[in-house]
């Protein structure tokens, strides 16, 4: 079994609440979630549903008020120095705008040698180092000379992967990486996550509202409901007989390119959501 990579115990984070007298709002609610090297574990949920936040804590970018969360065996919170920053190296980040993640004033080469140079790599190996990562992600050897722009949201994305790439991390944060992008994109932009993992054993938690991407990236998955994990097992399992009704209503909303299996699902979507109400009012009568 692979070595145990990041490690996600009864995470709660508080936000303050509005004005003096404000309860403060709890987004995540005592959330516990591994991964190992290698492994791709995705994190579903509505927005609002706490998933991003997690990300964010990982990442220490939002409050953790209780609970742990240690990579490769250090508390993140306890880092400092020397050790914090071959953290930001080892732990990357995928953002979901490729319009907007990326410097629009800045050419692609100097966007995917700017970690390099801050790390002090000579700009020989930052150049080599660019040329390499510009072919992992399929993009022309001249993208270096040119701007975001020029590049259509498929492109900007896998430029903000190749940057993600830079500095060999080894857990990649992604999140809603392709839901900025229509479904055929989608699908390559996903075929290269799956290929870049392959070939790097970089690990990945995936971060979406839709089962059906996660069912074709992720090993595990995780479904995050209103600050809590309500469902987690293997992708495969998960995804083909979802036991808890709110997990079923995210597979029933997941979109296909086929127009008669939507229909399909948008239909089964409705029946449930009337048994699921129906249930409801059952359980109420009795209370």
């Amino acid at each position: 079994m692979a070595e145990l990579l990041l490690d996600v115990r009864d995470v709660v984070v508080e936000f303050p609440g509005k004005g003096l007298r404000g309860k403060p709002f709890r987004a995540l609610k005592g959330v516990s979630l591994d991964i190992r090297a290698g492994e791709c574990v995705g994190l579903v949920g509505e927005s609002g549903s706490g998933k991003t936040t997690l990300g964010r804590a990982v990442l220490g970018l939002a409050p953790v008020t209780s609970g742990s969360i240690r990579f490769d065996g250090h508390e993140i919170g306890s880092l400092h120095g020397r050790a914090r920053r071959r953290l930001g190296s080892d732990i990357q980040v995928v953002f979901q705008d490729p319009y907007t993640s990326l410097n629009p004033s800045m050419t692609i080469g100097d966007i995917l040698a700017e970690p390099l140079t801050a790390r002090n790599v000579t700009r020989k190996a930052a150049r080599d180092r660019v040329a390499e990562l510009l072919d992992q992600v399929r993009l022309p050897s001249d993208a270096v000379r040119r701007l975001p722009r020029e590049f259509s949201g498929g492109q900007r994305q896998r430029v903000a992967i190749a940057r993600a790439l830079a500095l060999d991390p080894r857990l990649i944060i992604c999140d809603e990486p392709v839901s900025a992008l229509d479904l055929s994109t989608q699908a390559r932009v996903l075929d290269l996550f799956v290929e870049i993992q392959q070939r790097t054993g970089v690990a990945y938690l995936f971060v979406t509202h839709d089962l059906e991407v996660v069912r074709h990236v992720s090993h595990r998955v995780a479904v995050m409901h209103q600050g809590e994990i309500v469902e987690r097992g293997e992708t495969t399992v998960v995804t083909s007989a979802p036991e808890h009704p709110y997990t079923q209503r995210l597979w029933m909303a997941s979109p296909v390119p086929d127009p008669i299996a939507q229909a399909q699902r948008r239909a089964d979507r409705r029946r449930l959501l009337v048994a699921q109400a129906a249930q409801d009012e059952q359980a109420g009568a009795v209370a």
